[in-house]
């Protein structure tokens, strides 16, 4: 008899904690819907396309070109491009140039290159282009800032993976506020970045050789930058509109009663 006992108490203490379980999942999954789930996941693909773009945006370098005027009795003219991190300068054929075109360009075009890495992260010198001098602080301040943006963006991306996978909610502001300076630093970045060339194209050289005549079109990397920077605060924005109520307007307009008579 005792042993039946046993055996009724044991089965009764599985199904309890089998209860227990299913409860502790149905409060843990309450929060987060599939409806729910599916709208952070489209929000954090679009969020997906900003980080790639904002990375191939910082860690190339064709943030600028400068070029050179094309001078008569000269085969080759000089071109240059530069990102955040190093600058590379090009000789090209003249005859590669397209017809009409005042000046070197555009740098890709085939021809002799030599890129450097800006010391001014190593060693602190000013780099020296065309005869022309950056300067270091504007420069480092935009590559810093382009850094802090990643790093912003990194964390938008954690929160959200976590809030799929372990349900935490309340990162989900906080992955929207991340995104959302994410972007907002890479326009900073950019502002400053076209500051750095306009007191690059300054600081022209008194000394002989005088400074060639300089002029510059941004490019494609900057534009991934810009592009970037919209993407992001648009996914901020979702995430952030995902973390309201789902109709915050009943509490400021609720319903009105049947008719009266």
């Amino acid at each position: 008899m005792m042993m039946w006992s046993n055996f009724f108490m044991q089965e009764e203490d599985r199904r309890r904690a089998a209860v227990g379980r299913r409860r502790a999942q149905g409060q843990q999954n309450l929060g987060l819907t599939p409806e729910r789930e599916g709208k952070i996941k489209l929000v954090l693909l679009l969020a997906a396309v900003g980080a790639t773009l904002a990375v191939l945006s910082v860690g190339t370098e064709f943030w600028v070109e400068l070029n050179t005027y094309k001078t008569n009795g000269s085969a080759v003219c000089e071109a240059a491009h530069m990102g955040l991190w190093k600058v590379c300068i090009k000789r090209l054929w003249q005859a590669d140039v397209p017809v009409g075109r005042e000046t070197c360009g555009p740098a890709e075009l085939p021809g002799e290159a030599n890129c450097t890495y800006f010391k001014f992260f190593t060693t602190g010198e000013n780099a020296r282009i065309f005869q022309r001098t950056t300067k270091k602080e504007v420069n480092l301040a935009a590559a810093v800032i382009a850094v802090l943006s990643l790093t912003a963006m990194a964390l938008g991306c954690l929160c959200v993976i976590m809030v799929l996978s372990k349900g935490a909610e309340f990162l989900l502001r906080l992955g929207a506020v991340c995104f959302g300076l994410s972007g907002l630093l890479l326009f900073v970045s950019v502002e400053v970045f076209r500051h750095s060339i306009r007191a690059l194209l300054q600081g022209a050289s008194s000394e002989t050789p005088r400074s060639p005549r300089l002029t510059y079109e941004y490019s494609w990397s900057l534009g991934c930058g810009v592009a970037a920077g919209l993407i992001l605060l648009l996914g901020g924005l979702c995430f952030l509109l995902l973390t309201l109520p789902s109709c915050p307007w009943r509490s400021l307009f609720p319903k009105r009663g049947g008719p009266t008579t």
